[in-house]
């Protein structure tokens, strides 16, 4: 596969998963917003502080307020991060290497960019981010059934898988890290109880806790879910075993490098323990997680997504 095809799929990917996962965290924070709790602006703030998009905000909005910030990373296209520039990019991307996809792939894309930007034209208030977060979500799954049913099992099909995982290693991370520190700075048991509550749903993954652990949730078996559990999909665990996958599926001695690196972050997963992980401290180990991925994110645009 030529290396500009790869990129344009892989970027697909990201970008697509990009704009899930930015639904997945609005959603939450317009939930905890509308509790009527003091100091709520920590909350308002974490979508700021996971893109590293503060500053961006600020150009443009006087107020951190749920509205601003649904126009920010809903609609506004001069936020690289939100869902309207992430799904304008992936498009972008899906046009570009048309030929290499399904036609049930590319009109569920070619789809979702006509909706969005009627979407856009409409305006996206509080009363209907509900809705808007669904819908993001719902194109999103039709996007992965229309791609693990009808793509060939090739290389295209591998570096999709490629760019969605490694984007959503990622934002699982942030997200742990981001809800870690708001749970360190709140004294208030009910309210941290939300909070990792809203958490679990953010990466669907509610269900998922009461049917593994019998238990209350804590911050000890909810990192051990979101970090160690493969029967989570969006564990670092199970998105770390799916990258390794596609790249010894995608082979070549061109790739050992990523695939090196690859292996080994999947075998700390796989033999760590929570009790070692909270021996060194939940940040420093998320951080130290977030630098080997985007280690093996460069790696692989080095190898694989240049031009030779």
């Amino acid at each position: 596969m030529l290396s500009r095809t790869a990129s344009e799929l892989y970027w697909m990917a990201r970008y697509l998963e990009r704009a899930e996962n930015i639904a997945r965290l609005m959603d939450v924070t317009n939930k905890l917003s509308m509790m009527s709790i003091r100091d709520s602006n920590h909350d308002l703030m974490v979508p700021l502080f996971l893109t590293g998009t503060q500053s961006l905000f600020n150009e443009t909005y006087q107020q951190v307020t749920m509205n601003n910030l649904l126009h920010f990373f809903a609609l506004d296209s001069n936020n690289h991060s939100s869902i309207f520039s992430c799904m304008q990019m992936a498009w972008n991307n899906a046009h570009a290497v048309r030929g290499s996809l399904s036609s049930e792939v590319w009109e569920s894309i070619n789809a979702s960019w006509i909706e969005m930007k009627q979407i856009r034209r409409q305006g996206v208030g509080s009363a209907g981010a509900d809705s808007f977060f669904d819908w993001v979500k719902e194109r999103s799954h039709l996007f992965r059934g229309a791609m693990f049913g009808t793509l060939l099992r090739s290389d295209a099909l591998y570096f999709i898988r490629l760019g969605t995982m490694l984007e959503r290693a990622d934002s699982t991370a942030r997200l742990l890290e981001a809800k870690n520190q708001l749970l360190d700075a709140d004294e208030d048991p009910v309210r941290e109880y939300y909070r990792m509550d809203t958490l679990l749903r953010a990466v669907s993954a509610r269900e998922a806790f009461h049917s593994l652990y019998k238990q209350q949730l804590s911050r000890e078996t909810i990192s051990d879910l979101l970090i160690l559990r493969r029967e989570l999909p969006r564990s670092l665990l199970a998105c770390v075993e799916v990258i390794t996958e596609q790249l010894e599926l995608i082979g070549g001695t061109a790739g050992n490098l990523p695939r090196r690196r690859a292996h080994t972050l999947h075998a700390q997963l796989r033999f760590s323990t929570l009790a070692e992980i909270q021996e060194i401290g939940l940040s420093q180990w998320l951080n130290d997680f977030l630098s080997q991925t985007n280690a093996i994110a460069e790696s692989i645009h080095h190898t694989y997504l240049e031009a030779q």
